[in-house]
């Protein structure tokens, strides 16, 4: 008998520390770096511990925009239109239908 090859679907195979893929590792960093300066305002009025949090904080968010997809319920008519598709997809056609507009 011979062997064959199945297709299959590879993408998100590529995980960096078993959580972070590529992209959302990318949208953590940009985030995170976009929550530096609540750092550095933090740390200047000598509150280190919220600084930190908040650079958490922020790159939580980029973390679950680049990662999570939005749920399909069926009965909310929103989520059947863009149901399995990525947070950061919506995000970019949202402003690409914004920037259309004006």
């Amino acid at each position: 008998m011979g062997t064959y090859n199945i297709p299959r679907n590879v993408k998100g195979e590529g995980r960096i520390l078993f959580i972070f893929s590529v992209k959302s590792l990318i949208y953590s960093a940009i985030t995170g770096l976009v929550g530096l300066p609540f750092y550095f305002l933090f740390s200047a009025l000598k509150m280190d511990l919220v600084g930190i949090i908040s650079v958490i904080l922020f790159a939580l968010i980029g973390f679950t925009i680049g990662t999570f997809k939005i749920p399909e319920i069926a009965g909310l008519k929103f989520t059947k239109l863009v149901g399995g598709e990525g947070i950061d997809d919506i995000i970019k056609r949202a402003i690409l239908f914004k920037k259309k507009r004006k």
